[in-house]
C-alpha cells in the first residue's frame, strides 16, 4: 500500500508477474496481450472494493518479455520522482 500517492488517496498495488505465452493458439502472437488482459481483470476485479473504499488501485503486471502495462509505468514514474525529490533534498542537507 502506497500513501498519498494519487490524488491524496490509498493507493493499492499487486504485483501480477505473466507469461506471455499464456492463452496462446492458433491465432497471432502479441507480445502484452496476456499481461493486459490480466491487469484490467484484476482491475476489474477490485474496481468496486477500492471505490468503496476511497482507495485507488494499480496491478503492477509485467512478462518475461519486458512488457509493463501502463498502470505499471506510470506508477513506476511516480516512485522515480519521489526517490529522486527525497535523494536530493537529503543530499542537500
Amino acid at each position: 500500500m502506497v500513501y498519498r500517492c494519487v490524488g491524496g488517496k490509498r493507493v493499492y498495488v499487486e504485483l501480477i508477474g505473466v507469461s506471455p505465452l499464456v492463452g496462446v493458439r492458433v491465432g497471432v502472437f502479441r507480445v502484452g496481450h496476456a499481461t493486459l488482459k490480466v491487469a484490467s481483470n484484476k482491475a476489474a476485479k477490485h474496481e468496486k472494493t477500492c471505490y468503496d473504499n476511497k482507495h485507488v488501485f494499480i496491478p503492477f503486471a509485467f512478462d518475461t518479455f519486458s512488457f509493463l502495462a501502463l498502470g505499471t509505468v506510470d506508477l513506476l514514474h511516480k516512485v522515480q520522482r519521489v526517490m529522486h525529490n527525497n535523494v536530493m533534498s537529503l543530499l542537500s542537507l
